[in-house]
């Protein structure tokens, strides 16, 4: 599978906002048309989580010493060089911004995402796009500083180091002259490739891309079952690129379905078909998300494992929902089919009524309820920056769509393809 060049070009290489027209006329329209606005008390709801969500960073954000990967006593956990959640923190400062307009936070985001640089030239991890799409792109959209687009670029050279064109695929995991886990995909890797997309659109090239789409579709062919369930992981020979087969690491087993994992396809299969046109991607996220939409429990905060064995009655992903439910209000827009909408909407509501850290005078983070790694008993219904990125983004997508569209892109190429 490739991408020709015209397909590459097709997707406009949008202006960011502070240039001419706030980044991209079509965009916004298409934000503009995504849905009816949502109904009065479910936009009240969301709007008094964004405002929790703004007065608790206002307070934290200035102390903050480090990139937060987790919290323990409800204070936030520090990694210096942004583990693979780094992008997170000036991502969810850029939110803030949207909603409010203040200073502070722009500054601050610039000022956190600065001390990533060193990491475009990481080449140990496949986490590229975690950590320079909400950080470094969406500061390019909303200043115009071509540093931003620059660095973004660099990460994306960095990132296609690692694709394996024997397999197809991205490798997950370890530095590249190490054999471990030389054959190993997994689902999140999905959610770094608009970083590569980005890149073609920025330099007309279109190795990126095509390595983008390559990887998409490897994990289109050996990742979903019938049902629309996923593994975490999938193995192949990284000498021949045969496939070996399905197993897990944060998941229950091989033949379960993570929830994390569940969202990250849906979000980045989504994603995959508007920067390409490529309907089969469209297909595939709709099937993911059919099949995680069947399986929430009736309060729609995800359980961890979808297939565990104590579920329903197990240990809740709130980062699962938010970032199911950015994905499915994506996929409502791309679809034009409003019960994604209509389920997205059900689980942002959940999330603020229920795993809001509102209760607690100790807390830093935003959102409570979140399971980092089960099997490993690592971070059980503890608070994680991405969770706290993708609600705000998620409310943001809703109450304020034209603002996230100048920050992520929420454009779709013009042009389909069809094969």
């Amino acid at each position: 599978m490739s991408v020709s060049r015209r397909t590459v070009l097709a997707v406009a290489a949008v202006a960011p906002a502070a240039q001419a027209t706030p980044a991209s006329t079509s965009a916004s329209a298409a934000a503009a048309r995504s849905a009816e606005p949502a109904p009065a008390s479910v936009a009240r709801t969301l709007a008094e989580a964004a405002d929790y969500a703004v007065h608790k960073l206002r307070a934290v954000a200035p102390g903050v010493s480090g990139f937060p990967v987790g919290t323990k006593f409800e204070k936030w956990v520090f990694s210096q060089n942004g583990d693979w959640v780094g992008g997170f923190w000036p991502g969810t400062l850029w939110m803030a911004y949207l909603r409010t307009q203040d200073d502070m936070f722009r500054t601050l985001a610039l000022d956190w995402a600065r001390r990533l640089a060193p990491r475009r030239y990481d080449t140990t991890t496949h986490d590229l796009g975690f950590l320079f799409y909400p950080s470094w792109v969406t500061a390019w959209r909303l200043t115009g500083d071509e540093t931003w687009s620059a660095g973004a670029v660099q990460a994306a050279d960095s990132l296609i180091r690692r694709y394996n064109p024997r397999g197809r695929f991205i490798r997950a995991w370890g530095a590249l002259d190490t054999p471990q886990n030389a054959g190993r995909v997994i689902m999140d890797t999905l959610m770094n490739l608009d970083l590569l997309a980005f890149a073609s659109r920025r330099t007309g090239d279109e190795k990126y891309l095509n390595v983008a789409v390559e990887h998409a579709g490897t994990t289109q062919r050996h990742f979903p079952r019938p049902d629309g369930s996923t593994p975490h992981v999938f193995d192949f020979d990284p000498d021949t690129g045969t496939p070996i087969g399905p197993d897990t690491v944060q998941g229950y087993s091989p033949s379960s379905c993570w929830s994390r994992g569940q969202a990250w396809g849906i979000y980045g299969f989504t994603t995959m078909y508007r920067r390409t046109g490529h309907r089969p991607f469209l297909s595939t996220a709709r099937s993911l998300a059919d099949f995680a939409t069947r399986a929430l429990t009736p309060d729609h905060v995800p359980v961890w494992d979808y297939r565990a064995p104590q579920q329903p009655h197990d240990v809740k992903d709130a980062s699962a929902g938010a970032v199911m439910a950015c994905g499915l209000l994506d996929l409502s827009t791309a679809t034009g089919r409003p019960e994604y909408r209509d389920v997205a909407l059900r689980i942002l509501t959940a999330l603020c009524e229920t795993c809001l850290t509102t209760r607690s005078t100790r807390a830093q983070a935003v959102v409570a309820r979140c399971t980092r790694n089960r099997p490993a008993e690592d971070g059980i219904e503890i608070s994680l920056p991405y969770a706290d990125y993708y609600l705000l983004e998620g409310i943001l997508r809703v109450l304020q769509p034209k603002d996230v569209d100048r920050a992520v892109d929420l454009s779709t190429t013009a042009a389909g393809v069809s094969g």
